[in-house]
Formats: C-alpha cells, structure tokens, sequence
C-alpha cells in the first residue's frame, strides 16, 4: 500500500424527516470532521462530503403524520439539517441532496450499468401490504415479534434487542407501523442483488484486506466491532437483497414498465456520495473521478452502527459489481450515544436536538465539540448527562486550557506591554517540557490517523495541562521581584506553548484556535518583541441554572409514573382488540430450546387443550422454577416454526425498564381457559 494522493471522507446521510440530535453528531459528523481537519491542517487533499437523504418510506410516513407532502418536508428539515452542520463548525466541503437532478441522474445511470451487466436478478415474492394505505412495507415498517428472542419490537430486518438479521416474514404477529393493521402477503417484482455471489472476496476483504489478490487496506485500523458485526452477516450467509421499491417518491427505476418503483435506498443514499462529489467538481470545476475511481484515493465512511453492514456490505458490493469504482478503506462506525441514563428516542422527545443548543448556548459549539469527543462511544455505548457537560466545560475547558492562556497573557500584558519578551537561557524544566510536548504532539497524530479522537483529544489537553503546570511551579508572578530575566524565558515559554495550542486543538475547537489565534496576533511563528493582543476569556463557565433548565426539558412528559415507558402504540379499534384471544393457561412442562441460548419449549395447559409454545424467558427462569406456575397466553396467533419447534400461542410478559421479564398472571388461582378481558 502507497500513500493515499487524496482522501475522500463521507459522513452517513441524515434523514431529512427530523432534526439533527447529539446522537448524531456524535456517531458520524464530529469524528469525521476532526479527521478531515487535520488532515487538511497535515497539507493533505482532502474532499469531505455529505448531503440529506431525501427519499424512502421515513419520509412519506413524516409528511402523511404533518399531512403534507414528502417535498415539503425534505425541504423544511434539508433547511434545518443544513443549517445546523454550518452553525456548528461541520467543515463540509460540500453538502449535497439526494432529490437534486444530478443525484437522480447519477443514480438512474448506476442502476442501469448493474442491470445491463447481469449485476441484478429480477424475481417475484410476496411482500406485505398494509391495505388501510395500499402500500407496500419497507422491512423497517412492519414490526413484530421476533422469532429467536421474543421481543415485541422486532423490525422487518433486525431485532435491535437480540441482533439477529430478519426478513419481515419471518416476524411473528406482524403489524404496519403506518396504521397499526397487520398486513396482507401479495406478489410483486422487483430486481435483487445476489449478495450471495459475494461472499468469498467480500470475507477476503474484510477479514485480510485483500481485493483481487492485492493488499488494499490494514485490517488492524479496522475496529473490532466493524469486522464483528460483519463477519456475523457473512458466517450466516448472504441471501438476495431487492433494490427496488414500490413508492411513489425516490429515484424512479429506469426501466420500461416499472412505473410505481423506485431504488432502494441503501442503493439510492450512498451514491450521493458520489453525486454530492459530482457537484462540487462542478462548481469548483474540478474532476471528480480521481476521488471515486483512484486506488491512491483514500475512501473513509464515518457511520454509526446501525449502518454498518450497509457501508461494509452492500455499498462495496454494489461498486464492485458496478466495476469502475474504489472500495472504503475503512469505516471507522461508532456505537451509540445514550442520554441521561436512558436510550436517545425522537418519539418520546429524550433528545438534545443540536439546533436548540445553538440557541441555548450561544456561541459555546465547541464546548458540545469537547464534551461530545471527550465521552465519543467509539468501542461501545457511551453517556451524554448535563451535569458532566458542566464538569467537563468547567474543570477542563476553564480550569485548564483557559486558565493558562489567560494567565500566559495577561502576565506579558502587565510586565512587558503585550510584547513577547526575548527568551534567555532554557533550564531542565523547559528542555524536559518541550520533549513532554512533542510526546504528545506524536501520541495525537497517531491516534487521530488510527481514528482515536478521545485519546487524540485528551493528548491536545495534555499540552494545556503541561503549560498549566509550569506556570503554577515556576509561580513568574513571584520571581519577578528577583529574577526578572528568568520570568522573560518563562513567559516565551508559555506563549510558545500557547502557539501550539493553536494548532493541536484547531481540528477540534476551531472557533477557540481562532480566538486564540487574534489573542496572540499570530500572522506566522510566534518570536521575542512581536506584540500580542490583550487576553480574552476563551471559555465561560457553566452555571447550574443553565443545567436545570436542560434537565427541565427532558422531564417535560406526560405525567405518568414511569417516565421511562415506552410511548403508546397505535390506537386500535374495539372489533380489532375482540379478535385476540387471551386464556389463562398453567406450564406442565419446560425444557431449554437446543442451541438457543434465550429460548425455553413450553408445554401448558389451556383448559382447551395441551399445546407447545416456545418462550425467549430462558434468561429470566430456569425451567425448573416456573412448572405449575399459571401465566396467560395469547391463544390465536397463527404457528409459527422457531428453532425447528412449532409455537402455538404466545405467553404474555411485561418487561420493565432494565429489561427483565415478569409473567403477566392472575392475582388469584383461576380456571385454565378463562378469557382475559
């Protein structure tokens, strides 16, 4: 492998059907960005690109939900996405959308080259239909049971509780997450790609960095997560995946009697990677194919992880087969950010939506910047809570990096005028400081170039730290009454490492570097009799009234007394509730499900009958302890195979907030067979 001639760097494309929270800016916007400053700050050609998502069935479900249509809401949120990234420093260097003309061109053509090329198969299968709207079900549309762990939440193509890959038919008690109905099976034609096809290069890959026998990247940058969760998709087989769907908003396909079928969108979103570099080129009237199509192009996705099969799979597959495109060298994906002890949802409004903190704290982007990279859930989930944003802000930003520009500052103001003094000669302190520095100066590009910002960041605030604690042992406020020449070498010494400041911190606190940047009046290298600017406070604190009106707006629910509830599923009517048929029942029998690890064969008695039913609570109850124990069970839920065993019901449980299981039974000894009402 040569050194990359550019770096092409993409963040995953938002959504236009809602605002931007932390949780977003968290897992693909910030680590991306300080990666493309730095390497831009390193004289590196750098493209940084992105764009919203402008189709698919989450915007058609927001503009039904407003009662508008699906351009008027891509236009409001585009607007706000947009406008949010620029307030809060995001260096694009371009932000594109998917519903321009060049994207659907761009795209259109993809599609065809595949087509024309075999690349895809066009096949018949039944998918589900919610009839209440007469449309066809994306799989992240359609909820239900899942088959391998039982959770109720399952969507159409993953349970998020247990990870497991679905297809929608698959679910148990499917239901239409556009009106609440169950929806009906009908056939219709749509063009897959054959993932399957793929399996040998693509395990290559991921797992050595070989494509078509070369060496194309080091697969120990690759995080283990990223590798993880791929090699799981690929150990248990690829299956053909349709790229097409039937909306009447997206790209159309560009196929002759294909009218009421658009691209998917894990087909249509990541080629506004590239549309998105086709119209900077244009604007900037450059060429855009060495960023897609040459190998001494670096290709970096920064994603979260619930993207990452897509970015890692299917996109490369797609570029592969397309064959005039480079694949990523790496996605460097991060796990989730949760909020103040509970999970971030946009439902129930548990957000820091990032356009109100540009309102709330005016002016402090880079404090969130700070606090946001110093607790980045690169490795696993991570925790944003008000109260350690202030801590951060105030013990770290203020405290240390501020305190000591401040006082490096305001000391040259006071004994020379503002002018940097001339440096006599250097002590065993500042030789042993200056190695300290340059020690973290390499510590930090090694780890931003190995996609560490939380490590690359606490060695930027190492150097703050170091300035600050030469300041408080050599105390010049007290040596200038008797050694004036020596306060000289140790204020050069503190603004020079104010000058590094500058630079460390520029790819993650731009808008201080450039604060600090005029306090210094740097115009070039900081040298003895050039006069600075007097101080500035570069960071304010963070009191606690400005905490608990944060905090206040979380809690702002509807008061019931578990604010952590999930929020209420879609009104049902009185003739859909008489169709379920629930009957207290007693468990004869029990016994682990083999090679399921969550699942327990029941065997109970319903006063009807004697039936097998198979239960994901083997990580709640031992089989032993609940024989004889009466429980209600949901009678008429069509069969269903799990693991080979046939189910015949479904027993009822409640799960609290930590997700742990309680049989939902009678308060009294009853009759098995007696209805719930």
């Amino acid at each position: 492998m040569t050194k990359p001639k550019r770096y092409t760097i993409t963040s995953a494309l938002p959504y236009a059907n809602g605002p931007l929270h932390i949780g977003h800016i968290a897992g693909a916007y910030l680590p991306a960005d300080i990666y493309a400053r730095y390497m831009r700050q390193q004289g590196e050609d750098v493209l940084f690109i992105c764009g919203s998502d402008e189709h698919g069935a989450a915007i058609t479900i927001r503009a039904k939900k407003e009662g508008t249509t699906p351009k008027k809401i891509v236009e409001k949120y585009h607007s706000q996405i947009k406008k949010a990234f620029n307030d809060f420093g995001i260096s694009f260097d371009y932000y594109h959308r998917t519903s321009s003309e060049l994207h659907h061109k761009t795209a259109s053509d993809f599609f065809t080259v595949l087509n024309d090329k075999k690349e895809l198969n066009i096949d018949s299968s039944e998918q589900y239909l919610d009839e209440e709207t007469q449309q066809f079900l994306a799989d992240r549309y359609i909820t239900g049971t899942c088959p391998n762990c039982g959770h109720d939440a399952a969507y159409g193509d993953q349970c998020e509780k247990c990870g497991s890959t679905l297809s929608p038919t698959e679910l148990i008690n499917p239901k239409s997450t556009l009106s609440g109905a169950t929806p009906v099976l009908k056939e219709t034609s749509h063009w897959y790609l054959p993932m399957q096809n793929h399996e040998e290069w693509l395990k290559k890959w991921i797992k050595e960095g070989v494509l078509n026998g070369e060496l194309v990247h080091s697969t120990k940058e690759w995080k283990v997560n990223v590798k993880g969760q791929c090699m799981s998709w690929l150990d248990g087989g690829l299956h053909p995946r349709a790229m097409t769907r039937d909306l009447d908003w997206g790209v159309r396909v560009p196929v002759k009697d294909a009218e009421g079928k658009v691209l998917y969108v894990w087909l249509d979103a990541p080629i506004g990677y590239i549309s998105a570099t086709k119209q900077w080129a244009i604007e900037n009237k450059k060429d855009w194919a060495p960023y897609w199509k040459d190998e001494n192009t670096k290709l970096l996705h920064f994603i979260g992880k619930d993207n990452i099969v897509f970015h890692c799979i299917i996109f490369p597959i797609i570029l592969k087969a397309h064959g005039d495109f480079i694949l990523p060298n790496n996605v460097p994906a991060n796990e989730f950010l949760n909020l103040e002890g509970d999970k971030i949802s946009t439902s129930r409004n548990h957000a820091v939506w990032l356009h109100e903190y540009l309102e709330d704290f005016a002016g402090k982007q880079d404090e969130l910047r700070y606090v946001l990279c110093s607790i980045a859930p690169e490795s696993k989930d991570s925790e944003f809570t008000w109260k350690d944003y202030q801590a951060r802000v105030n013990n770290e930003l203020v405290a240390i990096f501020g305190n000591f520009v401040n006082r490096s500052v305001v000391l040259t103001h006071k004994y020379y005028n503002g002018v940097v003094p001339t440096c006599g000669e250097l002590t065993v302190i500042e030789i042993n400081l200056h190695q300290e520095i340059e020690k973290s100066i390499a510590n930090l590009d090694k780890n931003i170039k190995g996609y560490h910002f939380r490590d690359a960041l606490a060695d930027a605030m190492n150097v703050a730290r170091i300035g600050n604690k030469y300041l408080a042992e050599t105390e010049p406020w007290k040596l200038i009454k008797t050694d004036e020449e020596r306060v000289k070498t140790i204020l050069f010494t503190a603004l020079q490492i104010c000058e590094h400041l500058t630079k460390i911190f520029a790819p993650f606190l731009p808008n201080t570097v450039n604060k600090l940047s005029n306090i210094l009046n740097l115009k070039g290298e900081l040298k003895a009799r050039h006069t600075i600017n007097k101080a500035e406070l570069l960071f304010a604190k963070i009191e606690d009234e400005q905490i608990e009106q944060q905090l206040e707006k979380l809690v702002k629910k509807p008061n019931g007394s578990n604010p952590k509830a999930k929020p209420m599923k879609d009104e049902i009517t009185f003739d859909d509730f008489t169709k379920i048929d629930i009957r207290t029942a007693t468990i004869l029998s029990a016994e682990k499900v083999e090679k399921a690890d969550k699942l327990l064969k029941l065997t109970v008695d319903t006063g009807i009958d004697q039936r097998t039913v198979v239960s994901g609570i083997a990580e709640h109850y031992s089989p032993e302890e609940i024989v004889g124990k009466q429980v209600s069970i949901l009678m008429n839920l069509a069969p269903r195979k799990i693991r080979g065993v046939e189910s015949q019901g479904m027993i009822l449980m409640a799960e609290d907030n930590g997700g742990n299981l309680s049989f939902v039974s009678p308060t009294k000894e009853t009759e098995n067979g007696c209805e719930v009402k």
